[in-house]
């Protein structure tokens, strides 16, 4: 999918044609995603208890990836996705790219596991309790 988590795109076809927001959900297998403010729809909660209010609550239904298009940061354009590979750290990453030939993906950096954590620089000792019936064995094996 070329539209991933947090993009802003603008819907390009559908009742909210025009409409632009950051993706809220993905969902690949289906192909579609959830926009932040588009397509909402109408759900009739019903009061559960004796206390509770029965209440209307608006929440954004998900649309097909096909009809929105990203936004570039860049150049505010809504465009379509080109793949490039670019060399990062010495290893080749696949990313997104615009027309105008900003880079979309937003730059991620990977903790390092080579750097240990200031808690666990000494390694530590490994303390085994003894129960009774280790106690138990213990003596007879002294004996």
């Amino acid at each position: 999918m070329n539209v991933k988590l947090n993009d802003t795109v603008v819907v390009i076809a559908g009742k909210d044609k025009g409409k632009t927001g950051k993706v809220v959900n993905t969902s690949p297998k289906a192909g579609r995603v959830t926009v932040q403010g588009v397509n909402l729809q109408k759900r009739h909660r019903k009061a559960r208890k004796a206390g509770d209010v029965s209440q209307i609550i608006e929440r954004e239904g998900s649309i097909d990836v096909s009809n929105v298009m990203v936004i570039c940061d860049k150049c505010g354009k809504a465009t379509r996705v080109k793949h490039a590979f670019v060399e990062e750290d010495g290893k080749m990453k696949k990313v997104r790219v615009c027309k105008c030939g900003a880079v979309l993906d937003k730059a991620y950096k990977k903790p390092s596991k080579s750097a240990p954590k200031a808690e666990e620089e000494a390694p530590k000792k490994r303390v085994r309790k003894r129960t009774a019936k280790a106690e138990a064995a213990a003596e007879e094996e002294k004996d």
